[in-house]
């Protein structure tokens, strides 16, 4: 199949009006829908969407490639654009894209199509064909500049195969200079397995042959891997070059230096990966643990890089939780004005999405899926063990990312543990020693540890509370308030309500000043996250752009998790920016004289305080000066 059998002229868009990504993306998935090549242009745009929150298809060079696979294509298609002005498309280097190659795949693609999308990929690393691309005005030119290039590219693969003994042998090796001994191996993935891939193969196989640097590339495409390495040539590689966006098999490469990329490295840093996997400038990968030895600056292997990789493992599994608890229980909210507490209605929407529902996952699923991407599998059920510890005591959110990182290390050091056991007792690893010992440690140090030393936290800071009484309201309430910021959930936030409450309970619930504090409080971290994902874009990852619209609702409805996933990711600048914004709002309650007689509800029982607006102006003060700090604070995303 030849690559203009999928880039058909009557799609192609020799003109591209879009000045945006978005608008880029629509333009070029109205003209996949116009010509019939896709069925539901909503789905496929969520799919194109979904991969570049990933990273981005703008692989730099002036090209994207946006891509995806999915039922919402009806055939094969690449619909290939042209930009005179450029299109600020988050590439890699930061340069406008001028070439566009939008790739839709159906589900279920033939091997000839992957093949043909894939050979399409390896020729877009190629500058001098780029540049004709760049100079062509019609589609008859673009067709006739990819049938020519096709028909050479397949011209070398003939002569490389007449030039071994079997096409086998010929993909063996790319050899720079016969007389060098420098071996390394490669690995190239990424998540739909279509286009960076097979780019950063054929980059890292162009640059070693410029080098003199004898290499193989393994791809982990659509179609599975592909030209698998071999334990032989694992073994006589100097270094490994792991350039991939999703998991890929390991345990193989134990006792080797890996480096660790983005897929994205591959394509733009072919020359500095080769060169550090060729001098063994890497960590050793040991596969019963993590790597030994220091991590390169910028590497992904970082200790600072792991932890946020781990961290991040944990918040994306938990967001879902988040959001579809937290929305529920800001319709129950709404409705509870209405029907009353005792609506059977409101019931089931708070017992689905609060404490007996949704929200009682939250922890146990961020601590057991951190702890899945330290110490893999075996680390799970610690982790969500030790996480719903957390949950039941006053450790909070904060104790069950201690509890995630626990599990995970503490698996990691049963693995060099039992390392000398027989080999005989290889089997009973996983489904008796791992368990039952890991379980054991890491509730053990939960129970002993973690619940006395938060317990005796709250402890001291209700009675530090109620030492201050009622001689400088404002500073109790610019307290409390800062204090539902702290750790949103957890031993202060826990410290600082209990406190509230019990003031407002024992005045028989009338007394609710507390309560208007820690409420504007607990209101502040979520819709200052709102607001500097909406007016700060290039702060945060589209991913968190969208999980930031969601904070409007959860800070509204007095949701303070809704911000935990964002200082779960990056603590020092949104818990600075949460706590400054909160302690405001909280002391402007009590400035105002604020009393607001229910324990939860946020924006929906503002009418029941003694002044809505004031209340509701000191929550939007709070938000507003949090949202700015974070959104100033924070440092562009710049792409790697």
């Amino acid at each position: 199949m030849r690559i203009t059998d999928l880039m058909i002229k009557e799609t192609m868009i020799m003109d591209l009006k879009a000045t945006t990504k978005e608008a880029a993306i629509d333009e070029l998935i109205a003209s996949l829908a116009g010509s019939g090549r896709i069925n539901d242009p909503v789905q496929f745009k969520e799919m194109i969407l979904l991969r570049e929150a990933q990273s981005s298809t703008g692989i730099g060079g002036g090209i994207a490639m946006p891509h995806a696979k999915t039922r919402a294509v009806n055939e094969a298609t690449v619909v290939f654009a042209k930009s005179a002005a450029g299109v600020d498309f988050a590439s890699l280097d930061e340069e406008p894209a001028q070439l566009f190659f939008m790739i839709a795949a159906p589900e279920g693609a033939g091997n000839m199509h992957l093949r043909t999308l894939a050979s399409l990929s390896r020729l877009l690393i190629e500058s001098e064909f780029i540049e004709a691309l760049m100079k062509a005005s019609t589609p008859e030119e673009v067709s006739a500049l990819f049938d020519a290039k096709q028909a050479e590219q397949e011209a070398k693969e003939k002569d490389n195969e007449s030039g071994s003994s079997t096409k086998q042998a010929s993909e063996r090796v790319i050899t720079g200079n016969p007389a060098s001994s420098s071996f390394v191996v490669a690995v190239t993935a990424c998540p739909t397995g279509i286009a960076h891939t097979f780019m950063a193969e054929d980059a890292l196989k162009k640059k070693a042959l410029e080098m003199g640097v004898n290499i193989r590339v393994e791809t982990n495409g659509s179609e599975g891997a592909q030209n698998v390495l071999t334990e032989d040539e694992i073994r006589r590689a100097s270094g490994v070059i792991i350039a991939a966006d999703k998991n890929v098999e390991m345990a193989r490469f134990s006792g080797k230096p890996v480096l660790q990329r983005p897929v994205s490295d591959g394509i733009r840093k072919p020359e500095e990966l080769i060169t550090k996997a060729m001098n063994g400038d890497a960590p050793i990968y040991r596969s019963e643990g993590r790597g030994s030895g220091d991590a390169p600056a910028g590497n992904s292997s970082s200790i600072g890089g792991k932890i946020y990789k781990d961290l991040m493992n944990g918040i994306s599994h938990m967001l879902p939780f988040v959001v579809g608890g937290g929305i529920l229980l800001a319709i129950s909210f709404l409705f509870e004005q209405v029907a009353g507490v005792d609506n059977p209605f409101v019931k089931l929407l708070q017992t689905i999405g609060g404490g007996d529902g949704a929200f009682h996952f939250l922890i146990p699923i961020l601590a057991g899926f951190i702890a899945l991407s330290i110490g893999d599998r075996p680390a799970l059920m610690p982790g969500m063990v030790g996480g719903y510890m957390a949950l039941n005591s006053n450790a909070g959110f904060l104790g069950g990312l201690a509890a995630g990182f626990l599990a995970g290390y503490v698996v990691i050091l049963l693995r060099k543990v039992f390392a000398g056991l027989p080999k005989t007792l290889d089997g009973l690893k996983p489904i008796l020693l791992y368990p039952v010992f890991s379980l054991l440690i890491t509730g053990g140090v939960m129970f002993y540890l973690f619940d006395p030393v938060f317990s005796w936290i709250n402890e001291g800071l209700i009675d530090g509370l109620n030492s201050l009484g009622t001689s400088n309201m404002i500073i109790l309430g610019i307290i409390l308030g800062g204090m539902m910021a702290i750790d949103m959930g957890g031993p202060f936030n826990k410290a600082a309500y209990t406190f509230a409450i019990g003031v407002f309970t024992s005045s028989g619930n009338t007394n609710g000043l507390m309560m208007a504090a820690v409420m504007a409080g607990g209101m502040v971290p979520p819709l200052a996250i709102a607001l500097a994902t909406t007016f700060f874009k290039n702060k945060f990852t589209e991913t968190e752009r969208k999980s930031g619209v969601t904070n409007y609702v959860l800070g509204l409805s007095f949701i303070t998790e809704g911000a935990i996933p964002f200082a779960a990711a990056d603590p020092l600048r949104v818990l600075t920016s949460c706590i400054i914004g909160s302690a405001v709002a909280g002391g402007l309650t009590q400035l105002w004289n604020i009393n607001v007689p229910a324990p939860h509800g946020g924006i929906f029982v503002a009418a029941l305080s003694s002044n809505a607006l004031l209340f509701i102006l000191a929550v939007l003060i709070g938000a507003v000066i949090s949202g700015l700090t974070l959104g100033l604070w924070k440092k562009p995303i710049k792409a790697n």
